[in-house]
């Protein structure tokens, strides 16, 4: 029976989430930063280089990140962001120095949305799409500016009513509770062919291909591009070995 329901949809939803949580956790430093210079009197430069020295600490933390998305997907990525910004921001409110501003909020909530942001999301996100890549990178990246029309003024009310520390300990929970959970359900990439019984299985293939497969494989893959050479190729190469699989029983 045909798969009627392309996963890439759910990517698609766990992106958005993520990124409108987890981008705007960071740049609500700008609103945490009046109500931390009013308590400590420190200089506006050393508070302010906190949030600096988080671009720093993701400029070096990229290139790992990277190396890990190859290795073991972005699943465990995506988690280990969660927990680094969630420390961060669960941290920060013990706060009494200004080198501790700059391991909570500089390194762990910095070091956390290399993950969540625009670059972790773009190592997976492109391999579920071909022909309709930029308006599904479109969707999923808006969720930045819906969380920050969400997210922010709500931050902004905490502030106000409890203080600053509140307003970071319900972020980091918040990251903990939603974005912990839904980011088990990603995936690097769609499974490009499944053989069982020697049967060829159908799926949902337009977010790749452009055309959905019903009633046997048939896939768009006029194209010359990279992606559809090795979906041609893997499709070959299994088919040719459930073959003679069935030959040799």
């Amino acid at each position: 029976m045909p798969l009627r329901f392309f996963y890439g949809l759910v990517v698609i939803g766990v992106t958005f989430v993520t990124m409108a949580i987890g981008v705007n956790a960071r740049t609500s430093f700008s609103l945490l930063f009046p109500p931390i210079i009013d308590e400590f009197g420190w200089e506006r430069g050393v508070t302010a280089g906190a949030f600096s020295f988080g671009f720093l600490v993701s400029a070096v933390f990229s290139p790992l990140m990277g190396r890990m998305m190859d290795r073991i997907g972005p699943r465990a990525v995506m988690e280990l962001g969660v927990f680094l910004m969630a420390s961060g921001l669960l941290l920060s409110p013990l706060t009494t120095e200004p080198w501790h501003l700059y391991v909570t909020i500089g390194a762990l909530v910095g070091g956390g949305s290399i993950c969540l942001g625009y670059s972790g999301q773009s190592l997976f996100l492109p391999n579920w799409f071909i022909r309709r890549r930029g308006l599904a990178m479109g969707i999923a990246f808006a969720g930045v500016g819906v969380g920050s029309v969400t997210l922010l003024p709500w931050v902004q009310y905490m502030i106000e009513h409890s203080g600053w520390r509140s307003a970071c300990w319900t972020m980091g929970l918040v990251l903990l509770i939603v974005l912990a959970p839904i980011n088990l359900l990603l995936r690097k990439r769609p499974p490009m062919l499944s053989i069982q019984s020697g049967r060829r299985s159908t799926g949902h293939w337009d977010g790749l291909c452009g055309r959905r497969a019903s009633g046997g494989l048939r896939l768009d893959c006029s194209m010359t591009g990279t992606p559809c050479r090795f979906i041609r190729r893997s499709i070959w190469w299994k088919s040719a070995s459930a073959q003679r699989s069935l030959r040799g029983r």
